[in-house]
């Protein structure tokens, strides 16, 4: 090399290390040129664009923690949600970064925010049942031009970095679960452009997917490769190339997904084409692993799913779901079983139109395998619809349930029996119409036996022969036969034998005779629950129909035999403690199903029941029979608060409203839920009965549960040593909303610890604080209660009187303050007798009625208005000695704890009422004044 060479070599090195040092140190230099630009920058677009809570431990500004971009890091951040969840997490994360435009920063000193990076966060997406989510939390700025599209706010970000985040997705109103741990994702893109190319490479160590609470993917690995076109204005993604693997199982996605400001709209593909069936088998849930690794399968399958339409809960509007599933040619052999499964092919496609059940199609073309030389199963089934559904099936099997259990191998369970299927139907199933498609076949099990690893001994000689027949196509000419059906646990034989024909008007008759030890049965075939025990023993005859028990025909009925129970356990999503019957001995005579002898507990609660209800055979035939009968109850205590429906207690799987209300109202005890389908009738009486802190004694009267309503009649109790008498009435609307009305009368009680005691009547009579004596009090009141179980003010409605027998008022502000302001030390103490005190409650106010009092020589006259929150507005007539022929009129306004006091006044501060609104649960307030003053603002 010559040396001219060198030279130049040397020199462009020279400044090739000048250069990267000189960015390496501009590296450095810059976060200390910008720190305050940048940090103010950042907390300004923060307040401006979030309404929501931001915390961070700290910030900084550097090109090294996301080389070599140049970014600003909080660390330790967490954001809450957008209402109505602004209590609760959306993001919480041990740093986000923000990536900076050099060129901006540099050249016109701008902070623009180009990059995101999420590191070891927890994002938790929610949405409740009314369509409201928590991720609406960015505020766009007021000079944005309006849209005429429903398209929601623009996002601009190069690049989107998610590394070992746990992303949550729970929408209740879609009923939908996602749950992802491990997700890594990065996405790039460039942002120059109102439509731009989204290149995404994510990972996703574990994923879980639930439809109404149903599980469809549990712990699934993902890799996604995709390629997504963003309109950012619109805020639309366009799914062009979107390869999936879940496990084993590879997935292409295509399709446009657009956010809107009421929801979203979607067209969406996902296809599995030509897989095969292990692949397939690869996304079961775990539990299912195992079983995989010791079976061969084969064939071939086709997979796709889709949804289409526009969301939006206010509107009522759902998208489309879609599915179809194929299988050629399949084939199952577990642990090398004598006779495999084969010819195993499917052809399945359901719709389910704007995600309504009501609207679901099945369709079934083919479902078929055979067993062996003999054995096989063919199945064909086409439905439309639900409440009114058109129905095509032609079912036809004969196999030997060992062996293909054998063949099969269904985990931890063992089955044997020959069971033989024909039925076909073909027509309408309307409950409204009464017609039921025109069916024939049957279905016969001989020798049936079944065990379970949860129990060590099995269910023996089982026989099931039962047939169906109808030729019309009506509910009239439908008839079903058991005969007979009968199995043996535990050496214990259970028989049934029972014929139904008519469903218009369904005559029955039956034989069940048997007895069962509930706990261990329920062990053969559940995990959870295993402390469930319990013993039941039947011996019934029942014969008759319907309409004999509806019109009162009592005498045409032959129902006879007796039920008894012992120690038997159950729950019910209603409440949130398990009912415990200690001892039930039923007895069956025709109409009647007689209580002889029943005791039960729920939490600390007792009862014992002795009566009857009506027409129980027609309740269980009804579709949506309602339960009547008369009871005596006894009971030495009854605690109504275990009874709140979201209170926590030992029925850990409840499910539907309950379950949901509980979990997006997790400080709420919930209202007592009544029964809906029960009309019943109690004479009552009860030692103790003990709701929200107060003790009520000797409870007897007459209570009733109607249209899924409580009601009280004539009922008395003792309470802070009075008898209270009570009319009243409680619905439970949801599980957090209630209303009821109620009619209560009270003699001769003390004030004092009624104040003291009782939390309404502390808040409805504040001035009983500094109250000492006898009271009596006749009152009307209706109005609805919250989910803790109380009344809200705002809504309360009524009115009565309240006697002052014999009241001394010690030290209370407002008659010091006009005793002060008069110059009166006799009005300061006064006492009262024989006072009746009319009082109307309204929109959060209580309306006095005029009554007068003597006190030393004068005669004070008081009426007008107070609130629940303390406001006064007052007048009183302070009627002057002799005979009060002379009075000074006052006005006393301000609150119970600082009252404001004007002599020879008659102009009061009106108060503003305050209404409730049952449907938006939330409190308005009023202003009915004529011409308001204005207010002022301090």
């Amino acid at each position: 090399m010559t040396s001219d060479l060198k030279k130049t070599f040397l020199k462009i090195m020279k400044w090739f290390g000048i250069t990267i040092a000189g960015i390496l140190l501009l590296m450095f230099l810059l976060p200390m040129l910008f720190p305050g630009t940048i940090a103010s920058e950042v907390k300004k677009v923060a307040n401006k664009s979030l309404d929501a809570k931001l915390n961070f431990t700290k910030s900084k500004l550097s090109f090294f923690t996301h080389f070599p971009s140049l970014t600003v890091s909080l660390d330790d951040l967490s954001l809450t949600g957008s209402a109505p969840f602004r209590n609760d997490t959306l993001l919480k994360a041990d740093q986000v970064a923000f990536g900076i435009n050099l060129k901006r920063l540099i050249f016109n000193n701008e902070v623009k925010i180009d990059k995101l990076y999420i590191s070891d966060a927890f994002v938790n997406v929610m949405v409740n049942t009314k369509g409201e989510a928590n991720y609406n939390v960015y505020i766009a700025p007021k000079d944005q031009p309006k849209d005429s599209t429903d398209e929601g706010t623009a996002i601009r970000l190069d690049r989107i970095d998610f590394e070992n985040c746990h992303i949550k997705y729970n929408d209740r109103s879609a009923k939908i679960l996602v749950d992802a741990h491990g997700f890594n994702y990065v996405g790039k893109g460039d942002l120059s452009e109102d439509v731009f190319d989204l290149q995404t490479d994510a990972e996703i160590d574990s994923l879980d997917f639930y439809y109404d609470k149903t599980p469809y993917l549990q712990k699934k690995k993902l890799h996604a490769d995709l390629i997504t076109r963003i309109n950012t204005n619109a805020l639309s993604f366009i799914l062009q190339k979107n390869e999936l693997r879940i496990n084993k199982l590879p997935l292409e996605f295509t399709g446009v997904f657009t956010i809107l400001k009421d929801g979203y709209k979607i067209n969406l593909d996902a296809a599995s084409q030509n897989t095969t069936v292990e692949d397939l088998v690869s996304v079961l849930p775990p539990q299912y692993q195992t079983w995989a690794e010791d079976t061969k399968i084969k064939g071939r399958s086709d997979l796709l799913f889709t949804f289409k339409g526009r969301y939006n809960a206010s509107k009522n509007q759902k998208p489309d779901l879609g599915f179809k599933f194929k299988v050629r040619d399949g084939g199952i052999e577990y642990k090398k079983s004598p006779v495999p499964l084969t010819d195993f092919n499917m052809d399945l496609s359901a719709m389910m139109p704007s995600l309504d059940v009501k609207k679901l199609t099945l369709d079934v073309k083919n479902f078929g395998f055979k067993l062996g030389e003999k054995d096989y199963f063919n199945a064909v089934l086409q439905t439309k619809g639900l409440s009114e559904m058109n129905v095509n099936a032609n079912i036809k099997g004969a196999l030997d349930l060992k062996t293909l259990n054998a063949a099969v191998g269904i985990p931890d369970f063992d089955m044997r029996g020959i069971l033989k299927t024909d039925i076909t139907a073909n027509g309408t199933y309307s409950d409204s119409l009464k017609l039921f498609p025109k069916t024939k076949g049957g279905i016969n099990l001989q020798g049936g036996w079944i065990k379970t690893k949860y129990y060590p001994n099995p269910i023996t000689n089982i026989t099931f022969v039962a047939s169906i027949l109808n030729n019309a196509g009506t509910f009239q000419d439908l008839s079903v036969a058991v005969t007979p059906a009968s199995f043996k646990f535990e050496g214990n034989p259970v028989y049934v034998n029972a014929a139904v024909s008519d469903f218009s008007d369904m005559a029955y008759k039956a034989r069940i005779k048997g007895e069962l030890n509930v706990g261990k049965i329920y062990q053969v075939f559940s995990r959870k629950g295993l402390d469930v025990t319990g013993y039941a023993k039947a011996d019934l005859s029942l014969n008759g129909r319907q309409s004999y028990a509806t019109t009162g025909q009592y005498s045409k009925l032959d129902n006879k035999g007796t039920i008894i129970l012992k120690n038997i356990k159950t729950t019910s999503e209603l409440f949130p403690k398990a009912f415990v019957i200690n001892e039930g001995l039923f007895r069956f005579q025709n109409e009647k199903m007689w209580f002889e002898k029943f005791t039960a507990n729920y939490g600390k609660s007792d009862f014992a029941l002795n009566g009857y209800l009506l027409n129980t055979i027609n309740y269980f035939l009804e579709s949506h029979g309602t339960l009547s009968g008369n009871f005596n109850l006894k009971s030495k205590l009854i605690n109504v608060d275990e009874f709140m429906s979201l209170k926590e207690g030992e029925n850990k799987d409840r499910k539907g409203d309950v379950e949901v209300a509980k979990e997006e109202n997790p400080k709420m005890s919930g209202v007592v839920a009544v029964p809906k389908n029960l009309n019943v009738s109690l004479v009552t009486n009860v030692d103790k009965v003990e709701y929200n802190g107060l003790v009520l004694n000797a409870l007897a009267g007459k209570t009733g549960i109607s249209k899924g309503q409580l009601y009280l009649e004539n009922t008395v109790f003792d309470i802070i040593g009075c008898k209270v008498g009570i009319d009243a009435r409680y619905d439970d609307e949801t599980p957090l909303a209630a209303n009821f009305d109620v009619h209560f009368r009270a003699n001769d009680f003390s004030v004092k610890r009624a104040y003291n005691e009782i939390p309404m009547f502390h808040d409805m009579v504040s001035a009983a604080e500094k109250t000492e004596g006898i009271i009596s009090l006749d009152y009307q009141l209706k109005g609805d209660i919250d989910g803790n179980m109380s009344p809200i003010y705002e809504s309360l409605e009524g009115g009565g009187t309240i006697n002052l027998r014999d009241v001394k008022v010690t030290g209370l502000k407002l008659f010091g303050s006009v005793s002060e302001k008069t110059g009166q030390d006799g009005l300061n103490n006064p006492q009262m007798k024989g006072i009746d005190i009319k009082t109307t409650i309204n929109n959060n106010l209580i309306h006095i009625e005029d009554f007068t009092f003597k006190v030393s020589a004068f005669r004070p006259t008081i009426k007008g208005t107070t609130s629940f929150d303390g406001l006064l507005d007052l007048k009183l007539r302070l009627g002057l000695p002799p005979l009060g022929l002379i009075g000074i009129p006052i006005v006393i306004t301000g609150t119970h704890e600082k009252p404001e006091i004007k002599v020879f006044s008659k102009t009061g501060k009106e108060i503003l009422d305050a209404e409730y609104n049952t449907k938006t649960n939330k409190v308005v307030k009023k202003d009915r004044r004529k011409n308001p003053e204005p207010e002022t603002k301090k």
